[in-house]
């Protein structure tokens, strides 16, 4: 064999075995730097001095809407040390602003580096769709529906959410109605054929081709300039929040009917959960709860007061939007869509175990209130 060819096998071995050693090394540091971080959250919850609150870590939701600011930010800053008798401090912060990406959520919660924390459904259920299923696209186009439906989802969410991701459910957030802002008149859901429409998810995305149209997902914050820009056509948005970031400028037209509801759990790491004592637990649920229901009111009152003249209420416009209302012909193609594309689209990406949780969870509720079929 020639010297040089015999060099040239040795130099590519030892590369090989260069990286294989630092391939290693990388794993051992992240296992380490894991295992700090979770220490470090745990001796957080679990102070050894009875006369010093409990100190907690929160990432929350976007940090630059409503809901954020006006509930979350306030109640872990403010209300729940109140609750706690002073026994409890947070600092929170918005995961936009914190450096994570929310597709990363169910991961850093498992592993204790977000120890308490908010995780979009839409965005989560990438990686396990049964986690969407409480608010998959046209399930549920009233808040009513959407509250039945995460009342009887919830069970089966609390324990996916144990099991899969070593996450304690504590809560579950909704923003307001999401909605179809569009930039050019439209009747209904059956005029929306050849538009670019951005959307928010991979179950968004199925629905509004199934009508015509041509999706683009993009994230929140790209939604006004990709409009601004001639990108998309459309959008779908949560009612309150197209209105905060100023779609009302550059759309003329939203429609009426919920196409999802924005939904996102709260939970916390189980590891840090059982490290706090019992009493401070409860503390910390009952107040979640105060906070969901505020939410969700909330979620309610902000979608009604942006569609209010669709629905007859009399009250005074948001914007100068013309509202599209939602007819009886947007509801039978509602309820076809539901059969014929949304669910399934959901039982293919996530197989028997969604179809399960549609028979004997989802469908009792909705086939029963909506009659579907």
């Amino acid at each position: 064999m020639p010297a040089d060819i015999l060099l040239n096998g040795i130099a590519m071995l030892l590369h090989h075995r260069a990286r294989a050693h630092l391939a290693h090394l990388r794993r051992r540091i992240t296992a380490g730097v894991q295992t700090f971080l979770l220490a470090a959250a745990l001796a957080c919850a679990t102070h050894s001095h009875a006369d010093q609150p409990v100190a907690l870590r929160v990432i929350g939701g976007f940090g630059n809407v409503a809901q954020y600011k006006q509930y979350e930010e306030p109640f872990w800053t403010t209300r729940l040390p109140v609750l706690s008798g002073g026994r409890i401090t947070a600092n929170i912060r918005p995961f936009d602003q914190a450096s994570i990406r929310a597709v990363d959520m169910l991961h850093l919660m498992r592993i204790g580096v977000v120890p308490f924390g908010n995780g979009l459904f839409s965005i989560v259920a990438t990686d396990d769709p049964q986690l969407n299923g409480l608010d998959l696209p046209a399930l549920s186009p009233t808040i009513s529906d959407a509250r039945r439906v995460l009342e009887a989802y919830r069970p089966h969410l609390r324990q996916v959410l144990a099991e899969r991701y070593n996450i304690e459910l504590l809560g579950v957030y909704t923003y307001s109605a999401q909605v179809l802002f569009c930039s050019h008149p439209f009747r209904g859901l059956d005029d929306l054929a050849g538009r670019k429409i951005r959307t928010s998810s991979v179950g968004q995305s199925e629905l509004l081709r199934a009508l015509g149209a041509n999706p683009v997902q993009l994230p929140f914050a790209e939604i006004l300039s990709a409009v601004s820009q001639g990108v998309v056509d459309c959008a779908v948005t949560g009612a309150l929040s197209g209105a905060e970031i100023g779609l009302p400028r550059v759309m003329t037209h939203v429609h009426a009917m919920a196409l999802s509801w924005g939904m996102s759990f709260f939970g916390a790491n189980r590891d840090v959960w059982v490290a706090l004592s019992s009493e401070l637990q409860d503390v910390i649920r009952a107040g979640v709860a105060e906070l969901e229901a505020q939410i969700w009111s909330a979620a309610d009152d902000d979608t009604q007061r942006i569609l209010a003249p669709a629905q007859g209420r009399g009250e005074p416009k948001a914007s100068a939007t013309t509202v599209v209302p939602a007819s009886t012909a947007d509801e039978v193609l509602r309820r076809r869509l539901v059969l014929e594309t949304v669910l399934p689209s959901w039982f293919q990406r996530c197989g028997g175990e969604c179809e399960e949780a549609w028979e004997h969870v989802l469908a009792p509720v909705v086939l029963k209130k909506q009659t579907l079929r």
